[in-house]
């Protein structure tokens, strides 16, 4: 992804072209959290560590401090973290005035190692899992959202109430309406552009006022950095344009959701390891056992892949959200679908992942599914065809987060995969999720109970 190098930085430095660095990490939440730097500053000691509070890793969505993680806590007195510039990231800001950016990895303050819990390291760690087995993880991810007419200090005013999006129509690959979106969607795609992302494409999506974009495939690492960073483009420069973008999977009851669904594939020096051209469906052997470990463990997975109360209201028969764990040919009603039969380029996409997820996570629990099932050597069913809302024989997917927190916190493979100490941290994580919603009184509660309970 790089598109500015250290050298290139000084000399734009040095021109006056760059005067600020955001030294960037990503959250719990798949947010950027972090430091603007003068450019002075960062080329004289930024560019080697900075610090931040370790309860960057210990917040929820509202940056509140919950007990509770064994990481970090009022008693223990948040101390630091180091934060570590990844300068293969190092990119332009272009919708931001004389700005460049680097992400940077979560080490620890004492010894510099890495921590296990940063979303970043938990993927980097079931990459070096599956480079120890020969193969280099690729993956793309898919980005749904929806552009609202008005700022996001309107909508906060108006208590989220009467939310009209930028486009009033289904819009599902029209030109004509996502015209009127231009002014947002082209400035994304040349700015991720410049940042040295490969973006494929915008589209309308198929609810009234959705958008998707596409970047190319990449590395698991890669995609995820992408996926962050084209998440944060939308919508600062949606807010720059004087409207708003949401990642909420389910804003509203009756309209369809956004997803993030994930492409997957695994590539040696010879090429795309999922291949064979004898194969059925050109699958090869290793393709067949890692997908089976992703239908396996498909339940264990689903806490990385819908972390929030809101992630659940997506899963809906009839609205292209998958509520089955099974595979499929070409089949858009099945959690995973096998894209690019019978080509070099087959691969598996899930789509059972939300909008609202942090890439690294789901990605890294796709890897240890997947890993799981070739190390098993777990046996693929036959794909399902037809309609698959309607099958009754085929396993859901988890509907509440609360039984996703509960297969999450029991799942061996996770906590052989991931280890422990990564598993009771997001487990504690969906725990806080339950415990503030379970404290809300909703509007469906007044409207339903005000008067008639």
């Amino acid at each position: 992804m790089t598109a500015l190098t250290l050298d290139a930085l000084k000399t734009k430095a040095a021109s006056g072209e760059i005067d600020t660095v955001l030294a960037c990490a990503v959250d719990m939440q798949g947010r950027l959290t972090g430091k603007r730097f003068h450019v002075s500053n960062f080329l004289e000691t930024g560019f080697e560590e900075t610090h931040c509070c370790n309860y960057l890793l210990a917040t929820d969505l509202e940056m509140a401090t919950p007990d509770g993680y064994a990481s970090t806590s009022w008693a223990s007195g948040y101390g630091d973290y180091v934060m570590k510039p990844d300068l293969s990231t190092l990119c332009p800001v272009p919708w931001l005035e004389g700005t460049a950016m680097v992400l940077c990895d979560y080490l620890d303050h004492h010894d510099h190692a890495p921590v296990p819990h940063s979303p970043r390291q938990i993927l980097k760690a079931q990459m070096d899992r599956a480079a120890a087995m020969g193969f280099t993880p690729m993956m793309a991810t898919e980005l749904e959202f929806f552009l609202f007419a008005k700022t996001y200090d309107e909508i906060r005013a108006s208590d989220y109430r009467d939310l009209e999006t930028l486009v009033k129509y289904n819009q599902d690959y029209s030109i004509q309406f996502t015209s009127r979106e231009e002014h947002v969607m082209r400035p994304v795609r040349n700015a991720l552009y410049a940042m040295g992302i490969p973006v494929e494409n915008t589209k309308g999506e198929a609810e009234i006022g959705q958008e998707e974009l596409n970047i190319r495939y990449g590395d698991a690492l890669a995609a995820c950095d992408q996926h962050t960073l084209a998440k944060h483009a939308i919508k600062e420069i949606a807010a720059q344009q004087g409207h708003a973008a949401t990642f909420l999977p389910k804003w509203r009851s009756d309209k369809v959701g956004s997803a993030a669904h994930i492409h997957q594939s695994l590539f040696n020096d010879d090429g795309n390891v999922f291949h064979d051209a004898d194969g059925a469906y050109s699958m090869s052997q290793t393709m067949r056992h890692y997908v089976a470990g992703l239908l396996k463990y498909a339940p264990d997975c689903m806490l990385l892949m819908a972390p929030y109360i809101n992630s659940y209201k997506r899963f809906v028969p009839g609205t292209f959200a998958p509520t089955k764990t099974a595979w499929s040919i070409d089949n858009r009603t099945a959690g995973f679908r096998l894209v690019g039969e019978n080509t070099k380029g087959v691969r598996i996409e899930c789509r059972i992942p939300g909008s609202d997820m942090n890439p690294y996570l789901a990605c890294a629990g796709q890897l240890a599914a997947g890993l799981a099932g070739i190390e098993e050597k777990l046996d693929l069913p036959d794909p399902v065809q037809g309609d698959l809302y309607s099958m009754t024989d085929i396993p859901d997917v988890p509907h509440t987060l609360a039984r996703a927190t509960q297969t999450f916190r029991n799942s061996d493979m996770l906590r052989k995969a991931l280890g422990d100490d990564v598993v009771d941290h997001y487990t504690r994580a969906a725990e806080v999720e339950q415990e503030d919603f379970d404290r809300a009184v909703t509007d469906y509660e007044l409207q339903r109970g005000f008067e008639r309970a």
